[in-house]
């Protein structure tokens, strides 16, 4: 919503400003400028890129008004399947999650967390985490370091996107000089035969090519990746959560501890209260709603018995 919103003010104020100064929005129309910068940046992107790269760019752009995958009530339930697992493995013994890890889309743990059970990197990654501590025999240590090179891995890949479209808006205004250098070639070419209306008008047509290069790389492209790369550092913490919990765990700590440990990591803004958490994990929260009808239903039995 807030992309959505600040293109509405880059536009506005620009366009704005400019009509407000006495200029005409039809003179910035100039098509053919448009299709050279924008048509050179796409395929110097496409040029600099491998195909996965491309396609989640387009697919994080899109999503950016969606907002993060993990919200508040998903870090939550996260929370609470990590305790849920580390309290069988507590009780049941190590080997008890085996069978949750073969098939979690089966798993009675899992399938009590659909949200999450639906992002199939979260699983994966939290399957491998238990394989390593059912059968890797490895102290925290290692597994803490294991872990890291792994993350910094993921963070990597899901940064590439975000860096490859900051790199065509780096590249815009270029293309709008070459845009502009153009339009001079041409007006040029039309020097002996043209008045100095028609000199003035491609004058400015090439200038056209100029400002919108600048425009869309400071303006649109550059925010929209910036945007992309903050969303891929707020969607990683989940992944560091669940290595929080699970090495606080193979050190020994209660379930409960673990995943205190694994709280501590969250945003403020999507951080549950210890009470809060403490009162999901011990299944005291009740659905929204429930307790408001039982109040009504208490408060008229109370005013007949003073009756």
């Amino acid at each position: 919503m807030l992309q959505i919103i600040g293109t509405l003010v880059v536009l506005g104020s620009i366009l704005g400003g400019f009509i407000a100064e006495g200029g005409h929005i039809l003179a910035l129309w100039h098509p053919f400028e448009i299709v050279i910068i924008v048509g050179s940046a796409v395929g110097a992107f496409l040029i600099s890129n491998p195909m996965k790269v491309v396609k989640a760019a387009f697919a994080g752009a899109l999503s950016l008004p969606k907002g993060p995958r993990y919200k508040r009530e998903d870090y939550v339930s996260l929370l609470k399947l990590l305790y849920d697992i580390l309290v069988k493995m507590r009780k049941e013994g190590v080997m008890a999650i085996e069978s949750d890890l073969e098939a979690p889309d089966k798993s009675t743990v899992f399938k009590k967390y659909p949200k999450i059970l639906a992002d199939h990197h979260m699983v994966e990654f939290i399957a491998d985490c238990l394989r390593l501590i059912v059968g890797g025999n490895l102290d925290p240590h290692e597994l803490e370091s294991l872990l890291e090179y792994e993350l910094e891995t993921h963070h990597k890949e899901a940064l590439e996107p975000s860096h490859s479209v900051q790199k065509v808006a780096d590249a815009l205004p270029g293309f709008g000089i070459v845009a502009a250098v153009l339009g001079i070639v041409n007006t040029m070419a039309g020097l002996a035969s043209s008045d100095t209306a028609t000199i003035g008008e491609k004058v400015g047509a090439a200038l056209v090519g100029t400002f919108l290069g600048i425009l869309v790389s400071y303006g649109f492209i550059g925010p929209i990746a910036s945007a992309m790369e903050h969303l891929a550092h707020e969607e990683g913490k989940a992944f560091e959560v669940v290595k929080m919990a699970l090495v606080a765990s193979v050190r020994g700590y209660p379930p409960q501890v673990a995943v205190e440990f694994a709280r501590k990591l969250l945003f403020s803004e999507v951080r549950p209260t210890f009470n809060d958490l403490e009162a999901h994990l011990k299944g005291k929260v009740k659905p929204a709603g429930a307790a408001a009808p039982a109040a009504a239903a208490a408060a008229p039995a109370k005013v007949d018995a003073n009756a």
